[in-house]
């Protein structure tokens, strides 16, 4: 049960999971289908529409009991807010006898809000899957136990954005890009928080080379604005919003992301699409160069530099000239972010929630047993 299945990142791993567990299985979401549900749909799945009113919208748990009951489905798994929080109740009073959540961000306005009513739907459930670990701190500070919180990392299928010539010279073309012009590139929403701002302007200092932002968001009038008073217009380059984004990733040349508040999953989609890397924030890369095992390919901005993001952009454009336009191999930040793993981890999680409990031993003749 997931809150929305339009395009999204937790959608996106929804079918990601799907399709590698060996269940049967059928998904409910709370508001209209889009793309992913569309795919969910395509691999046999059962995708059932619900839409609700609200996070508190008691008609809706009426109807996902009644759901739930007509599957009798063995395990409710709950993805996003409201899902996990109406989800979790209708499972309970359907009879459910395992129900198990994922928390994608928990970072909307109005959560820390809604702490109180989100602590007693979880008390419903058996085990909250947290997708990385500054959600589990959050789950901690609203009370839930240690004991009831296991991290399981967003995840990638690397194939799927592998790289594809035919596709980069099409979406180029498209775009209106001269195949040796330089391509600077970012997926994700455009919201003031990503800091898409400081790509426009450390273009500007990247002579001969476009930007490419792919997505669309509230920021997008501003960011154009932004680029005509920069005197780069002419070099940046609004795709709006794609349902996969394996093509653009072959239109770009450097991905590079200013966000200083994301996991980092677009970074790795680069990485697998055999793009270098320029990042602010990616806690899978952070973590192999905490290791002294750096990812190929990658930089991290130096913090409080205002300089680090329009010198690290130069030298990587300098850099694929000198490769003569060759791309990079597919590269990831190891298998702790790949599909497979994201499957088994929840797989495990479910095997030990339904687990049959060991049979206490007979008792002997002549002796008592405590009810």
């Amino acid at each position: 049960m997931i809150s929305t299945a339009a395009e999204g990142g937790a959608e996106h791993q929804l079918r990601l999971l799907l399709g590698r567990l060996p269940h049967d299985s059928e998904v409910v979401t709370l508001s209209p289908p889009g793309a992913e549900a569309q795919a969910i749909r395509a691999a046999g799945i059962p995708v059932h529409e619900l839409p609700t009113a609200g996070d508190r919208d008691l008609t809706a748990i009426v109807r996902l009991r009644r759901l739930i009951r007509r599957g009798r489905f063995d395990l409710v798994h709950t993805h996003l807010y409201r899902a996990c929080v109406q989800g979790r109740i209708a499972a309970r009073l359907a009879g459910v006898p395992h129900v198990v959540a994922t928390e994608h961000h928990l970072g909307r306005p109005g959560a820390a809000r809604l702490g109180p009513l989100y602590l007693f739907s979880e008390r419903l459930g058996e085990m909250t899957i947290a997708a990385t670990a500054a959600i589990a701190e959050r789950l901690r500070g609203w009370g839930v136990p240690d004991e009831r919180i296991a991290t399981v990392p967003r995840a990638i299928d690397p194939a799927e954005y592998r790289f594809d010539p035919a596709l980069r010279a099409a979406a180029r073309a498209r775009l209106g890009v001269a195949p040796g012009v330089p391509l600077i590139g970012v997926t994700g929403r455009l919201t003031p928080a990503r800091r898409f701002d400081l790509l426009i302007r450390a273009v500007a200092e990247v002579p001969g080379a476009a930007l490419l932002l792919v997505g669309d968001g509230p920021a997008r009038p501003a960011l154009a604005q932004l680029a005509i008073i920069e005197g780069v217009a002419d070099r940046v380059l609004f795709a709006g919003t794609v349902r996969h984004p394996r093509e653009m990733l072959c239109a770009m040349d450097v991905f590079a992301s200013p966000d200083q508040h994301t996991c980092g999953l677009a970074a790795l989609e680069a990485l697998a699409a055999g793009l270098p890397v320029v990042y602010a924030a990616c806690a899978p890369l952070e973590e192999r160069a905490a290791a002294r095992s750096p990812v190929r390919g990658t930089h991290r901005l130096t913090p409080h530099d205002r300089e680090s993001l329009p010198r690290t952009l130069r030298a990587e454009v300098l850099c694929h000239a000198e490769r003569g336009g060759a791309r990079l191999p597919p590269r990831t930040a190891g298998s702790r972010y790949d599909a497979d793993h994201l499957a088994s981890a929840v797989g495990q999680i479910y095997d030990r929630l339904t687990a049959p409990l060991p049979e206490l031993p007979s008792p002997r003749p002549g002796t008592a047993r405590n009810a």
